[in-house]
């Protein structure tokens, strides 16, 4: 069974900075996706970014093109953990972020099979 614990959202004014964690355990083979998704009330969870996990290497995936040349997804692999790092925060970044796993793909909610709690982000103008 894989368990994904996400921390680090909290409330920051617009312009700010924050770092979303995600610790993951139990087996996910040798080649997997790591994403985070955010969703708002009322709306569909839509896609952030991901990162595909191999044995050695970690590959980033097209960001979504509201995050993109703000938010950085990086994995350290010692902690077993992914990492969104999120700059120049705007009031429209207001979400529950959710990190997922899964092995068929990255882009697509469907495409994940586990998931964590979520962690609330909230930009304030």
């Amino acid at each position: 069974q894989v368990q994904l614990v996400e921390s680090g959202g909290g409330s920051v004014q617009a312009g700010g900075s924050l770092r979303l964690s995600c610790a993951a355990s139990g087996r996910l083979g040798n080649s997997y996706y790591m994403g985070w998704f955010r969703q708002t009330p009322g709306k569909e969870r839509e896609f952030v970014a991901a990162i595909r996990r191999t044995w050695s290497v970690a590959y980033t995936q097209p960001y979504a093109d509201s995050v993109k040349g703000r938010f950085t997804i990086s994995v350290d692999n010692a902690k077993n953990t992914v990492y969104l790092q999120m700059n120049s925060l705007k009031p429209d970044d207001t979400a529950v972020y959710f990190c997922a796993a899964g092995v068929r793909g990255w882009g697509t909610v469907r495409e994940y099979d586990y998931w964590g709690q979520g962690t609330q982000v909230t930009v304030s103008s």
